[in-house]
Formats: C-alpha cells, sequence, structure tokens
C-alpha cells in the first residue's frame, strides 16, 4: 500500500511539476479542448493535441541520455492504441483488480520484491488512469536517448531515433513492475522445481 501511494504521488507530482516549468511557463490542459480534438480524428497520433502545448525546446537534463519535454499521449506506453480511451479505463480497472488479486493469492507475507513490483504495476496504472479520466489523455515529459540515431538509415520504430518515444514516471514504475514481478515468478517457479525434484530436502 505505501509503494502504490508513494508511486501515485512520485508521478502526478513529477507531471505538475514538468507542465508548470519545462515549457517555460505553466501549461494547462483543458479536458474539453483534449475531446474536442480527439473527436475530430486528428488527435488519434498525437499530432492534433500538440496544439495544446506551446512550442518550446527541450529540457536537456543529461546529453545525448535524458531530454524533458512536453507531449500529450492520447494513447497507452509507447503510445500504443491511440485514440482508445474508454478501452484503456476498462484496461486499467482490471489489471488494478488483477494484481490485487494476485497480491492476496499468489504471493506470501515475505514475498516483498512481488509485492513493491505489484506495488510499482498499481501505482503507474492508477497515474495513467488518474490522467485519462482527467484530461483524457496522458501527459508525457521523459524522453530517453534524444537524438540518438540507428546507424545505416535503419527505421525499425517508423524514426532513426533509437528511442522516439517520450513517456512519463507511471510508465517507468509499469515496466519497472513487469520486470520484477517476471523475475520473481521465475525464481519461485525454479524454487518450486527443485522441491518437486527433491520432496525429501
Amino acid at each position: 500500500m505505501i509503494t502504490v501511494v508513494l508511486g501515485v504521488l512520485i508521478d502526478l507530482s513529477s507531471k505538475h511539476l514538468a507542465f508548470e516549468r519545462v515549457a517555460g511557463r505553466p501549461v494547462v490542459i483543458d479536458r474539453e479542448d483534449v475531446l474536442r480534438i480527439m473527436s475530430t480524428g486528428s488527435g488519434t497520433r498525437g499530432l492534433g493535441l500538440g496544439a495544446l502545448i506551446p512550442r518550446h525546446e527541450p529540457v536537456q537534463v543529461v546529453p545525448s541520455l535524458l531530454d524533458f519535454t512536453l507531449v500529450l499521449n492520447p494513447g497507452a506506453v509507447f503510445g500504443i492504441g491511440a485514440g482508445q480511451r474508454i478501452f484503456f479505463i476498462a484496461f486499467t480497472g482490471a489489471a488494478v483488480a488483477f494484481a490485487l488479486y494476485v497480491f492476496t493469492k499468489w504471493t506470501r507475507p515475505r514475498d516483498r520484491a512481488a509485492h513493491i513490483a505489484l506495488g510499482l504495476l498499481v501505482s503507474g496504472g492508477l497515474g495513467n488512469l488518474y490522467d485519462r479520466l482527467v484530461y483524457a489523455c496522458v501527459r508525457d515529459f521523459i524522453h530517453p536517448l534524444p537524438g540518438l540515431q540507428f546507424p545505416f538509415g535503419l527505421a525499425p520504430f517508423g524514426s532513426r531515433e533509437v528511442w522516439p518515444w517520450v513517456s512519463n514516471i507511471a510508465d517507468l514504475f509499469l515496466l519497472i513492475g513487469i520486470v520484477m514481478l517476471a523475475l520473481f515468478l521465475l525464481k519461485r517457479d525454479k524454487a518450486m522445481r527443485r522441491v518437486q525434484m527433491n520432496p525429501a530436502q
């Protein structure tokens, strides 16, 4: 529970600070403006939503490693499923319920890594759910590896950039939580197989 509360607070605070400062002046997102743009179809790839953010130079946090730049994302992580807001709201609710079920049924009190992983998953889901309910899109600002390009003209993601996506702390929590939970399940499965193979131990 502590991980969930802290995670949501960190995510929402970071988004607030980014949209307050990165563009040089506060950027206020109005839900009705987002819905109006999305209803015309021009915002399904985030193109129309860009009109709601003033032109600004990215803030260079670590040269060639990390920039902050403001983006409104109508989809999920990496912009997947743009325009499917209702689906993602329902999916997030189901995912949070499933995470709570996993917490109560599949973990023991001493499985701290699994509890932290589930807390990160829930806090990441709730952070972005808040944005979808309040702003009808997700506020993103973290751009890793800005400008780094694939060699030889390769463009596997439709762009030559190695990491063309802008994301947020909630997305980071989701990715870390997934990796941690996968590692926990692999470790638990190995331990169970050892017990089955050596029942006397």
